[in-house]
């Protein structure tokens, strides 16, 4: 049985997040409340389909005019609009008529201006893409190939997108120049150990420890190491350490420029500052399968996990606390932030708050205008009692000066009939 911890959850704050699995389907997870909102499926784009499994995804989001890339397994890849999924152009890039997609499956994807597509054999390709034309491409793309031998297991671009990495099994991890297509630099095994045995070659993920800086580069492997190189320093590892004793599947970088997080296959997710490698602490809640995909918010203090257990999970970096959980029933192969989400968020709160406080002030007005009329009510029902107490008063004025007519008319009769007597 899987190990499971049960965690609570307080909630997100407002995101969306798309999430790719092996059944091709594309899921819009959304929170939208503000105060701890809980993540839900909004969302499901496409129809499952094993032969058209998520292998790389790659989202442009600008703000004008958004695209996302998605590489499939049966070659051919997508370019849709992020918000509603509307596809806007397809691109095959089966190269070989002898080779099964199959064998030669894309492992690297990255849009821009351009698309950079990388494959396991190592065939890389730089190709642009007008979208305004669907049945002719722009220009002839560049190709070239990464490695001699072994397979490409992942690709990198950095920040500027003038650089790429590549690197699997039996491949170093190797930096190109995109611009020229040349290769500028290739790592270095680490020495034999006590024993004399090497360790193998085989990198399962990498990436960049700074978008403005390309020069240091932070590599997972097959046998649970964490290595940190520096191009400009020397060749081989200028940090590397052990994590755990399954294979690094996923590694991220923060914002900070030094901190890294790290996912294995048995569902290990950790913090760790790669300048000692010293772990900073392991994110509570435990995931009972390998984590394929790391993804930090640019904006927001959270990371989003997910992988072959079929949760998406968001996390708090600060706290390293689980805020919101998905059950996507299918196993998860990427998933990546959409930024944007969170200015429409701010802006419909904004709408709402205008809305809000115009509907405020039409009520104050509204009570201003009904205020003077309320007064006049008022001073009507002071007039009306005044006009009361009046009455009262006349009446109890006429009453006592009938009982002094009658005193009167009764001591003229006693006198009359005294006079009488006498």
């Amino acid at each position: 049985m899987p190990r499971t911890t049960t965690v609570d959850c307080p909630g997100c704050p407002p995101l969306r997040a798309l999430t790719f699995d092996a059944l091709g389907l594309i899921k819009v997870i959304e929170a939208r409340e503000k105060g701890g909102g809980v993540a839900k499926v909004v969302e499901r784009w496409g129809d499952p389909d094993a032969s058209k499994c998520v292998l790389a995804a790659s989202m442009n989001d600008r703000k004008i005019d958004p695209l996302l890339a998605v590489a499939r397994k049966n070659g051919v890849i997508e370019i849709l609009n992020p918000l509603n999924g509307e596809l806007s152009r397809t691109v095959s890039d089966v190269s070989n008529a002898g080779v099964r997609p199959e064998d030669d499956a894309i492992v690297g994807l990255h849009l821009s201006c351009t698309l950079l597509t990388c494959k396991t054999k190592g065939n890389a390709r730089i190709k642009t893409v007008d979208l305004a034309d669907t049945q002719a491409d722009s220009g002839a793309p560049k190709t070239w190939n990464v490695c001699g031998s072994g397979n490409i297991l992942f690709s990198e671009v950095d920040g500027s997108e003038s650089y790429a990495l590549f690197g699997g099994k039996g491949v170093e991890v190797n930096m190109w120049d995109l611009e020229n297509c040349t290769k500028i630099w290739t790592a270095k095994p680490p020495p034999a150990n006590s024993l004399g045995i090497f360790t193998p070659t085989w990198f399962t993920s990498a990436t960049f420890l700074g978008k403005d800086d390309h020069r240091k580069v932070v590599a997972g492997t097959n046998n649970h190491q964490v290595r940190l190189y520096d191009i400009s320093a020397q060749r081989r590892p200028v940090v590397s350490f052990d994590f755990r004793e399954t294979p690094i599947k996923a590694v991220a970088e923060d914002l900070d420029g030094h901190t890294v997080y790290i996912g294995n296959g048995s569902g290990d997710l950790a913090s760790v500052d790669i300048r000692t490698g010293k772990l900073l602490g392991c994110f509570l809640g435990k995931c009972s399968g390998s984590i394929r995909s790391i993804a930090r918010h640019p904006e927001l203090p959270v990371i989003a996990s997910c992988g072959l257990d079929s949760y998406l999970r968001i996390w708090d970096i600060g706290t390293r606390q689980l805020l919101s959980s998905v059950f996507l029933k299918q196993h998860l192969t990427k998933v990546v932030f959409d930024t944007n989400f969170t200015e429409e968020v701010k802006h419909v709160a904004a709408d709402l708050a205008l809305h809000e406080a115009q509907s405020i002030g039409e009520i104050e007005t509204a009570d201003e205008t009904e205020k003077p009329a309320m007064k006049r009510k008022k001073s009507s029902s002071k007039e009306n009692k005044e006009g009361k107490k009046k009455n009262k008063s006349s009446k109890e004025k006429e009453g006592i000066k009938k009982l002094k007519s009658k005193k009167r008319s009764k001591n003229q009769e006693h006198d009359i009939a005294a006079a009488d007597d006498a």
